[in-house]
């Protein structure tokens, strides 16, 4: 939306299927601070539930990834076809030991 305007002065345009668009840098984090649910000693990731919207995208943004596991394992523990994020990006893995266990399933008691 911005081709032909003042924000494109300067900006790289390309041409898609008859449409042109407008080039943006990817945004960038200095440092990426995730927790994982698994993790093997190269780095391997498993996130449970929703930690797997969010988490995966900012550890491969971040230039430096430092990750809190509940559980870290050995190599070859982890299903390979289970794993969300390859330790190709993460800078330092290490073992958490004061998780916080919040309520995952409504229980009630019964009367």
């Amino acid at each position: 939306t911005g081709v032909g305007t003042l924000i494109a002065e300067g900006k790289e345009t390309r041409d898609f299927d008859g449409h042109t668009y407008l080039m943006e840098r990817a945004l960038t984090g200095d440092l990426a601070i995730v927790t994982a649910w698994k993790g093997d000693t190269s780095g391997n990731l498993v996130f449970r539930k929703t930690a797997r919207n969010f988490n995966p995208p900012m550890a491969t943004a971040g230039k430096v990834c430092v990750v809190e596991a509940e559980h870290v394992v050995d190599v070859g523990t982890l299903d390979p076809e289970s794993i969300h994020l390859p330790g190709i990006y993460v800078d330092r893995l290490f073992e958490g030991d004061k998780f916080e266990k919040r309520i995952e399933r409504r229980t009630v008691r019964e009367e």
